[in-house]
């Protein structure tokens, strides 16, 4: 099972151990904060972890654990983030996640502190814990079994290091950090860090190494130092908010997470769509709106329709949308809901918010005889 495990000797380095099985791997994006998420899980147990997650991501993340098939043991982060809130206690509350963070951040609401070789298992993988301060004091960069990928956090980042001059950074110690722990990893090791700001998504070892501009090349510790506390950058700014809220792992002042839809079971994939299920469509059609985006045509020629609903196509809906009734929640069909599933994005621009695609479409709702 999936947890905290206790050190053991690291590979010999250049060598790369042979696993049986292949790791799930997803780089999930937030551009408004330019943060990495990294989902990584056990292809046969199911188990999975989630690195750095982002608060206003939460639906999008818990969307794409259920839709993968996957148990989410553990949401990691490499430090307390001073750019974005974490979705760390938000993922707890929604799918029983374990919190794990440095116990050199002393942040509330987590369980588990994580010190330098701890191990976190996930089915036949793990991520090893490497301290890597100097960015901020609980810095830590997390490193797959077999040494194939490392996660950096903002210790090093593509082309560039994490800022030095706050939240007790240090640039010596950084250049240290990056040098023992990172790039002692074998060359040819991916790596992936919290951040991009220029639309790149991995490098390696060998890559910084020898392009790295400021902990690179020929570049010494003096070199190092003298780039890093030159950089004159603003300080970041969520700085206020996303610190203290990261220090109670994201948990929202009043303790409670967004609340779901009112009217019904409504989800979110991980596309973005309002999804609901067509049973319990057919069993409260009283209390909703059925809308057909079929053009009338086919729904005569094909599957037919559910009883009652409005018929407006695709085609017509941004011309249309008026015509479409405000006074209860609105379920979109079509053929297999495709189609409908794009009308919720355009009922939703036009403003109205209860709004759902009925999941799998007509074709859903023939195959369980609903009528």
């Amino acid at each position: 099972m999936g947890g905290l495990a206790c050190a053991r000797p690291a590979p010999i380095l250049g060598e790369r151990l042979r696993y049986p099985r292949t790791m799930i791997f997803r780089q999930l994006f937030d551009t408004t904060s330019s943060t990495y998420t990294y989902l990584l899980g056990d292809e046969v147990t199911r188990e999975a972890v989630m690195v750095d997650p982002v608060f206003e991501k939460h639906a999008r993340d818990v969307a794409l654990v259920r839709e993968l098939g996957l148990k989410l043991t553990h949401v990691i982060e490499t430090h307390c983030h001073a750019d974005h809130v974490t979705g760390a206690w938000l993922l707890r509350e929604a799918l029983g996640a374990k919190i794990a963070v440095s116990d050199r951040v002393g942040a509330e609401n987590v369980d588990l502190t994580l010190k330098h070789g701890d191990r976190i298992s996930f089915g036949a993988h793990h991520l090893e814990v490497r301290s890597t301060p100097g960015h901020t004091d609980g810095c830590i960069t997390l490193v797959a079994e077999d040494s194939s990928k490392a996660f950096t956090g903002d210790a090093l980042l593509i082309r560039g290091a994490g800022r030095t001059d706050f939240q007790q950074g240090s640039a010596a110690t950084l250049f240290k950090s990056i040098r023992e722990q990172i790039f002692s990893l074998p060359d040819d090791c991916a790596l992936y860090p919290a951040h991009d700001y220029a639309g790149r998504t991995s490098s390696s070892v060998a890559e910084e190494k020898e392009h790295n501009p400021r902990v690179g090349g020929r570049a010494n510790e003096g070199d190092f130092v003298g780039y890093m506390e030159n950089l004159g950058l603003p300080h970041p700014k969520k700085l206020d908010i996303a610190v203290p809220a990261n220090m109670v792992a994201g948990k929202p002042e009043d303790g409670t997470a967004p609340a779901p839809a009112s009217w019904g079971p409504v989800t979110v994939t991980y596309a973005g769509h309002n999804e609901i299920d067509p049973s319990w469509v057919a069993e409260h059609l009283d209390d909703v709106h059925v809308l057909d985006v079929r053009r009338q045509a086919e729904i005569d020629a094909d599957l037919g329709t559910v009883k009652g609903s409005v018929v407006i196509p695709i085609d017509d809906l941004r011309d249309r949308v008026g015509e479409v009734p405000r006074d209860k929640p609105v379920v979109v069909l079509c053929r297999s809901g495709k189609r409908s599933a794009q009308a919720t994005v355009i009922l939703k621009n036009a403003g109205i918010e209860d709004v759902a695609n009925i999941g799998g479409g007509m074709l859903q709702w023939t195959e369980l005889g609903l009528g």
